[in-house]
């Protein structure tokens, strides 16, 4: 029987990540990876905070090469309703950063991390199957389908929405689902998207253009099912002419490329995070709609805290309540993100005239308050940067405005 400090079970973007992060704080590390067996032709938009990550850990100078900056991420209303809102544009130098993050192809991040996997020395890869997940107050024994077995002092669970970890710690799942599928996509175009992202709010959903390396970009195309199906099944120069109606041929003349996929939306949240010794990360603890670029994102903010609860002292052994801290301490940031996507997604899809007046004048306020427009971008880059900036912000306010203040600067107040 073969011991290491942490398995990870599960390979895709979110283990590989927290496999070489685990080995990179110290400790020794056991990456159970099955066969992958489906292609993943989507692509990941990472934001400044995951960046930083991903450059602390040494990858980011591979992935580059590979990745376009999204330094403008503009959102459109392309509804025919009575009541629409106006454009709104988040600029990226506003807040005082070249770009709110990179987009990449789902595939190059993977050959980045499995290129790094396999030099990383603390990181012993297996290609197996988890049969079982044990937990006693010593440890996790894991039983592979090789027949070997695997004793842990704590394993993180990276193994999807069917999550073996999940499911043998005895933690259950709350499921939804919504009456949509995305249309997931690249194409070429012949105008330059100058690193602007553009989401067309539809009444089915967002339609989302993400820049690529050159002139290409990703789209999320989120339709009603059966004409999600339809769409994918149109020969490329159809849908390339349809693509290009939709984007109001802002980005010229478009050109589909091979490799179109549906995804069915629906969405998964755990009812804890992590318990005892196993936590639970990516689509094993939580999964939504690709609205807003929060998947990989909440994943690595998911990484980087276990990252702080078990390699903070790599000499100590893990405790046998880790879980039970991680669980805690990824609460608030996981539930806060799922109702977010949750209800923008629900808020395009409504009829009712109220929920729609709601919509339309959140973004109108996003477009003509400038302080609002800021603290938002700071939250999305980095979660707790904006709105814990908040209070701070209103002082501020307060002070300019009291008699004898800085009165004369607020004319100012906006370019902060």
């Amino acid at each position: 029987m073969r011991q290491f400090d942490i398995a990870v079970i599960g390979a895709g973007l979110a283990g590989s990540v927290a496999a070489l992060a685990m080995a990179r704080g110290g400790r020794s590390v056991v990456l159970v990876a099955g066969a992958r067996t489906v292609a993943d032709g989507r692509t990941t938009a990472l934001m400044d905070q995951s960046i930083g990550f991903m450059a602390r850990l040494g990858l980011w100078e591979e992935i580059a090469p590979f990745a376009a900056a999204l330094s403008t991420m503009q959102i459109i209303d392309g509804t025919k309703r009575l009541l629409r809102a106006p454009p709104v544009a988040f600029r990226s130098a506003e807040i005082g950063i070249d770009a709110f993050g990179y987009n990449m192809a789902n595939r190059d991040l993977m050959a980045v991390l499995e290129k790094a996997l396999a030099h990383e020395q603390g990181v012993s890869i297996l290609t197996a199957q988890a049969d079982s997940v044990s937990f006693d107050d010593g440890g996790v024994t894991i039983t592979l389908d090789t027949g070997e077995t695997l004793a842990v002092d704590f394993v993180i669970g990276a193994d999807g929405r069917k999550s073996k970890t999940r499911d043998s710690a005895g933690v259950a799942v709350r499921n939804w689902s919504y009456p949509q599928s995305a249309l997931v996509l690249n194409f070429a175009h012949t105008v330059p998207h100058h690193n602007v992202s553009t989401e067309f709010h539809t009444e089915t959903g967002p339609f989302t253009q993400v820049p690529l390396p050159g002139q290409r970009s990703s789209l999320v195309w989120v339709v009603e099912p059966a004409e999600a199906t339809r769409l994918a099944a149109l020969p490329l120069k159809d849908l390339s002419r349809l693509v290009e109606t939709r984007m109001q041929s802002l980005l010229g003349k478009v050109t589909v490329e091979d490799g179109v996929q549906c995804w069915p939306l629906s969405g998964m949240t755990a009812l804890r995070y992590g318990k005892g010794r196993a936590a639970f990360i990516g689509e094993a603890a939580h999964a939504f709609p690709p609205i807003g670029a929060q998947g990989l994102n909440l994943s690595l903010r998911d990484v980087m805290t276990l990252e702080d609860i078990l390699c903070a002292d790599r000499h100590k052994p893990i405790a046998a309540d880790a879980g039970d801290v991680f669980d805690r301490r990824r609460r608030i940031d996981v539930i806060s993100r799922t109702a977010s996507v949750d209800i923008l997604n629900r808020s395009l899809l409504s009829s009712f005239l109220p929920v729609q007046m709601l919509r339309a004048a959140g973004l109108h306020l996003l477009n003509s308050v400038a302080p609002l427009r800021h603290l938002v971008m700071r939250e999305g880059v980095e979660p707790g940067r904006g709105f814990g900036s908040f209070p701070a912000l209103l002082g501020k306010k307060i002070r300019r405005q009291a008699p004898g203040g800085d009165g004369e600067k607020q004319a100012g107040y906006g370019q902060d």
